[in-house]
């Protein structure tokens, strides 16, 4: 990446994932000045590959992320290492402050930081998250099809992500771990589908599977879990944006609509950090949106004025 950045902007994008490129590319291609600001710590960094991305099925994040910073570049777009530490107004700009000192002014904010997976302190987890402990079956549920899954119970997602994993395997247990305790229902349709059920709490996942907390090894081959997915935006507090529960309860979002326009205008927000299932094609396709939709609310303000100096003559 270039450390190139300039005192001002257009806009600046906050986040350079799939979200943030795809929408620097757009305002690139808008031949609007444009600086995406990244810290380097994409949340797909542990995978092997990207999946279910048509034309690009298996990239490696880091290569598509290169990719796609070359062609923001090759748009006149600059790509700056860095972490945001706030973000304010002054006067009619947006000022982004980096922790490093640095500053830079916008007319307009796309925030793409993403999101952070928050794991269950069980022992043996985070050094597998990734690998063989995975969290989506669209996208790594392929790579273990048919192998010993366990799906560890913590929040309400987990029984729809177990009978999402059925699909890949049989061979399937329900650890009830510190989720909520199950229904009739949810029981009914494990023991239709030959999910097993293993009560109680995990104490360690090991090599050769879970060792729960009453001294017994249950074998598996890999593991999903729910994480509790949090988004990286506190930075944005000083514009009175904040965190918000998702309705899911699978974590906390920046609420924005459905075009990402957030309640602070001149903000807008794309991919995990507001929408917290968002695999990387819909990431990528929320950020080119919320790119063209930044440009077409500059235009609209640029045209007002153009109007406005036409009436005085000028």
């Amino acid at each position: 990446m270039t450390d190139e950045l300039r005192d001002r902007y257009d806009v600046v994008v906050i986040g350079g994932g799939a979200a943030g490129l795809n929408g620097a590319l757009m305002l690139g291609r808008a031949r609007r000045s444009v600086a995406v600001i990244d810290a380097g710590e994409p949340r797909n960094a542990p995978a092997d590959g990207v999946h279910g991305l048509l034309g690009r099925e298996g990239v490696p994040p880091g290569e598509l992320l290169a990719t796609g910073r070359d062609e923001v570049r090759g748009y006149g777009g600059h790509v700056v290492t860095g972490r945001v530490a706030k973000a304010y107004r002054r006067d009619e700009s947006f000022v982004v402050a980096l922790d490093d000192g640095r500053e830079v002014a916008a007319k307009r904010l796309l925030v793409a930081a993403g999101i952070v997976d928050r794991l269950p302190d069980i022992p043996g987890l985070a050094e597998r998250w990734g690998k063989d402990v995975m969290h989506c079956p669209y996208c790594h549920g392929w790579e273990h099809r048919d192998q010993a899954i366990g799906v560890i119970g913590t929040g309400p997602m987990a029984v729809h992500q177990a009978l999402l994993f059925r699909q890949w395997t049989a061979d399937l247990v329900f650890f009830t771990h510190t989720a909520p305790e199950l229904t009739a229902d949810e029981r009914e349709k494990f023991a239709a589908r030959g999910i097993r059920v293993e009560e109680g709490p995990i104490a360690a996942v090991e090599a050769d599977g879970a060792r729960m907390a009453d001294g017994r090894l249950v074998p598996r081959e890999a593991f999903a879990i729910a994480t509790r997915m949090e988004a990286r935006a506190g930075f944005l507090a000083d514009l009175g944006l904040e965190v918000a529960d998702h309705p899911s309860g699978a974590g906390t979002h920046v609420p924005a609509d459905a075009f990402g326009k957030t309640a602070v205008p001149g903000v807008w927000a794309a991919g995990n950090v507001t929408d917290l299932m968002a695999q990387v094609g819909p990431a990528a396709v929320a950020g080119a949106m919320a790119g063209a939709l930044i440009n077409a609310d500059l235009t609209e303000e640029e045209t007002a004025a153009a109007v406005a100096l036409h009436r005085l003559g000028k």
